[in-house]
């Protein structure tokens, strides 16, 4: 059976609306959603667009393709400390499939539960399949993380552990292999369902200074950081939060560069004052945050340093290039 675009919005996208009059003035259904922002918050605003090929393979299931459409876009608000409110999805589709909306509809608004999002507009096209997603989020905005608020002799810290998502990705991409189908199965989910670190953020807005998602892999991402804050790093490699999975399965060479170079942990980047340190450790026991420092922030002049037992690395800084 074929549907016109209307119709495909109307079936599968045009749902489960809440119509909270005192923030919803308008949702689906009209030219344009209107919202109203409570005072002394701002709007936090974050696009990203996933195209087939480029950001997940062509076999993806539509499951899978909706959660991470949604966590991925999540994230960038994270970064920022900022609750997620509202969402706009326009997708692109080579030809309507009954069973392929109905399958990534129902992920897609089961994840935006999840985080008690909802969808207020969007629009739906024909061409090759890429999804574009746009959240909108509130913050106060005297507690926003910004790329640009890093010091001199801030901390730098990261949550969760880095370089599992890599190890996914290149197991589904056949380039590694693990005879154990527990693991791999584990290391592939870390790969198509990230965890976006919202509750993070939110704790960790009025003690960071400066924050970003590890989207592009943490060289690539705190790099930044430091351009934003006209800032140097030292970085201490050994202190990389890395799986005890990673260590007992793949050599070191092989997950110390997924953690440093390949990125899509989505884990939170983020530096604090000395001063703040005290607060910090309090937040994260209270509230059972893993974090762990892996560095520090210098003067610009000296520049972005890796070290492995106290010796200096050379690197390139790499990370995800779309034009690559």
């Amino acid at each position: 059976m074929k549907y016109t675009e209307f119709e495909i919005i109307s079936k599968y996208f045009q749902r489960n609306q809440k119509k909270n009059l005192n923030e919803i003035k308008k949702g689906i259904g009209d030219d344009s959603a209107l919202i109203k922002i409570k005072n002394n918050n701002i709007l936090a605003i974050s696009t990203d667009t996933l195209v087939e090929g480029t950001h997940f393979f062509k076999n993806i299931t539509p499951k899978d393709l909706a959660y991470k459409t949604v966590a991925v876009n999540i994230s960038d608000l994270a970064a920022m400390g900022a609750h997620p409110k509202w969402t706009t999805l326009s997708i692109t589709l080579p030809k309507p499939n009954n069973m392929w909306l109905e399958e990534f509809s129902n992920s897609f608004f089961n994840t935006l539960k999840q985080y008690n999002i909802e969808l207020i507009g969007g629009d739906t096209n024909r061409g090759h399949l890429s999804i574009t997603l746009s959240i909108y989020g509130l913050i106060e905005e005297k507690n926003a993380l910004l790329r640009s608020n890093a010091n001199i002799g801030d901390l730098i810290y990261v949550t969760g552990n880095l370089g599992e998502s890599a190890a996914g990705l290149f197991l589904l991409q056949k380039k590694i292999f693990i005879k154990n189908l527990k693991i791999r199965n584990y290391l592939i989910k870390k790969h198509l369902h990230p965890i976006p670190r919202i509750y993070e953020g939110i704790k960790l807005k009025k003690i960071a200074n400066a924050a970003i998602d590890i989207s592009d892999g943490l060289i690539s991402d705190l790099n930044h950081i430091l351009k934003n804050s006209q800032c140097g790093a030292n970085i201490n490699i050994n202190k990389l939060p890395i799986s005890t999975i990673l260590k007992e399965n793949f050599k070191r060479k092989y997950y110390l560069n997924w953690a440093l170079n390949i990125g899509e942990d989505y884990e939170l980047c983020f530096t604090v004052s000395k001063k703040n340190v005290p607060k910090l450790d309090v937040v994260l026991k209270k509230f059972s945050i893993n974090c762990t420092c892996i560095g520090y922030i210098t003067p610009i002049e000296q520049g972005f340093n890796l070290f492995y037992n106290k010796r200096k690395i050379l690197f390139k800084k790499k990370g995800f290039n779309h034009f690559s």
